[in-house]
């Protein structure tokens, strides 16, 4: 009993880990069509602010859940403005530019945070389940990422905000006809979608010592949740990691954890063949 709770926790965790490092790739990829290749390093941005301002004396809280997401949120802003806003609608010029920026940001850091590992120690001690040592802190994981996910459902569903942008995304003309400037609601979108990055970034920053290629390990998981889940932001990000996380975790529980990333990426791939709209594109053609 005890080991199944284990497990259970443990699918719960991944499944909220591929939420949270894939929601604001799926906002700007979902919302927008426009792939940044510099997604893994927004990410990292967001876990290096957490733990320079944790070292700083900043609260651990305040600088994971307000911190992040804001100077994350600002250099996507930033980046909009000067990069991605001349590149709308030419998606191998936007690889290219993204690609580009991500190996810059990996410079940059090297230059400041040295080519070494860095952490913060995680807010929340673990607990034993049984004769199991859990991780406490991948419980608040599993909250941060049920808060975010409804917060963005009622946002996009249930505001006015939320149906300017996607009207927006639908048909600039038709946005632009009624008085809304869809430059700046790309421009917000993006911001968005950075400053989820940077809270993802953030929460994660405790569990996991951070290095200048950390992104890498992050991107690749995103864009696999992402594109598996097809065009629907929520119902999209939210199906594929329930799908790509009970499975990581069970072929990882039975073989080793190798094996369970291997075994999400072939799913990856026979779903993405059965499916090319992705997994929303089948089955929840009318979800936001």
């Amino acid at each position: 009993m005890d080991y199944a709770a284990v497990v259970a926790l443990e699918i719960l965790y991944m499944i909220a880990f591929l939420a949270l490092t894939s929601a604001g790739l799926a906002v700007v990829f979902g919302m927008m069509r426009v792939i940044n290749l510099a997604h893994g390093e927004f990410v990292m941005i967001g876990g290096y602010t957490t733990i320079a301002c944790a070292k700083a004396g900043i609260n651990i809280y305040v600088s994971m859940l307000l911190l992040a997401p804001l100077v994350v949120g600002l250099f996507g802003l930033i980046v909009e403005r000067l990069v991605v806003r001349h590149l709308y609608g030419r998606m191998i010029d936007t690889m290219l530019a993204t690609w580009g920026l991500s190996l810059l940001m990996i410079g940059l850091v090297t230059l400041i945070f040295g080519n070494t590992a860095v952490s913060v120690p995680a807010p929340i001690p673990g607990y034993a389940l049984g004769s199991y040592q859990m991780g406490g802190y991948n419980l608040f994981i599993i909250l941060i990422a049920v808060l975010m996910v409804l917060g963005l459902w009622l946002l996009l569903r249930h505001t006015r905000v939320g149906l300017i942008a996607r009207g927006a995304m639908q048909s600039a003309d038709v946005a632009a006809s009624l008085g809304y400037n869809p430059k700046m609601v790309y421009m917000w979108t993006f911001t968005a979608g950075a400053a989820l990055s940077g809270l993802a970034g953030g929460v994660l920053a405790p569990l996991t010592g951070l290095l200048p290629s950390s992104g890498g390990a992050y991107i690749a998981k995103a864009f696999i949740t992402v594109i598996t889940g097809g065009a629907a932001v929520i119902a999209g990000t939210l199906s594929s990691s329930v799908v790509f996380g009970a499975v990581n975790q069970l072929v990882s529980f039975a073989a080793t954890p190798v094996i369970g990333e291997i075994a999400m990426l072939a799913l990856a791939i026979v779903l993405l063949r059965l499916m090319p709209q992705g997994i929303t594109g089948r089955f929840f053609r009318n979800s936001a």
